[in-house]
């Protein structure tokens, strides 16, 4: 099996359609002989995501969600802050929302660099 390199150009892309896109790379649904218990996906590389499009009221609406299990302790980062600060963080954090929940995922999401 042969990983190839795909070089993807955010300027102008959704966030959720580049992120399908991105999974499916990731996972290898694309090659003819794609078995899902397998690791067969490629690398992906993302080039300019200060510039991807963020459809709708999404900006202001959205939040991120993290609990550490102790009481009292959920915090929430909106999504305005997150892509100021860090928007290849978004991107990840969507990507890995579309990957299958299984031991495959950790691998698969490695392989995704965002520049």
């Amino acid at each position: 099996m042969k990983r190839e390199t795909h070089i993807i150009d955010a300027t102008g892309e959704k966030l959720g359609r580049l992120a399908t896109k991105i999974a499916i790379l990731l996972q290898g649904k694309h090659k003819p002989n794609f078995v899902p218990y397998k690791d067969m996906g490629d690398f992906v590389i993302v080039k300019n995501v200060k510039e991807l499009r963020l459809t709708g009221k999404k900006i202001e609406k959205k939040k991120y969600y993290r609990h550490s299990d102790y009481l009292g302790s959920l915090k929430e980062i909106p999504l305005k802050k997150l892509f100021k600060e860090n928007p290849g963080q978004v991107l990840k954090k969507t990507v890995l929302g579309m990957l299958p929940k299984n031991k495959l995922r950790a691998k698969q999401i490695k392989r995704l660099k965002i520049e």
